[in-house]
């Protein structure tokens, strides 16, 4: 129950600070419509998660406004040249990845919430194997001490100060 806990105010932190990471990002991101200037190579590559294949291209575009800048980019595959494409680009115009958004932030933040569960789980259970075993060694421990008391009573060698072998009448 703790390890649940635990996961669910990890994501809920996950989330606030994605929001406010890319509330900041997103200002200095912005979003200009670039023109290829060359066909998109080919083969295309593929995202991380193979949801989207793209291709670069060479593109030029103004930014900051009304200076000229120039560059590889993602395109859709098979872009001829002369297409009109969006791009993200920072302040100083340079290409950078698109902000993220709301599948990427609850992504990262259930990532983190299920890594923080088992993390908890995991001491827990560390805890309470821990805690099973010292309890266990007390217990053999006191077994051992009363094995002793009851022992030479229970076999019949009543007498403490008679050796092996001794034979008594």
């Amino acid at each position: 129950m703790i390890a649940l806990v635990c996961g669910a105010v990890v994501t809920g932190k996950l989330w606030q600070a994605g929001i406010a990471a890319d509330r900041d990002l997103a200002a200095h991101r912005h979003r200009v419509t670039a023109t290829t200037t060359g066909a998109a190579e080919d083969p295309p590559a593929t995202t991380r998660y193979d949801s989207k294949p793209y291709s670069l291209a060479p593109a030029t575009w103004e930014q900051p406004a009304h200076v000229r800048r120039s560059g590889t980019v993602h395109v859709p595959p098979r872009t001829p040249r002369g297409q009109d494409v969006t791009v993200w680009v920072d302040d100083e115009g340079h290409p950078v990845r698109r902000p993220g958004d709301t599948a990427d932030r609850a992504l990262a933040a259930l990532s983190g919430g299920v890594t923080a569960t088992g993390a908890a789980g995991l001491a827990g259970a560390g805890v309470l194997v821990l805690v099973r075993r010292t309890a266990e060694g007390r217990r053999y421990a006191a077994w051992e001490r009363e094995w002793e008391r009851v022992e030479p009573v229970w076999s019949g060698r009543d007498r403490r100060d008679t050796g092996a072998g001794t034979d008594h009448d």
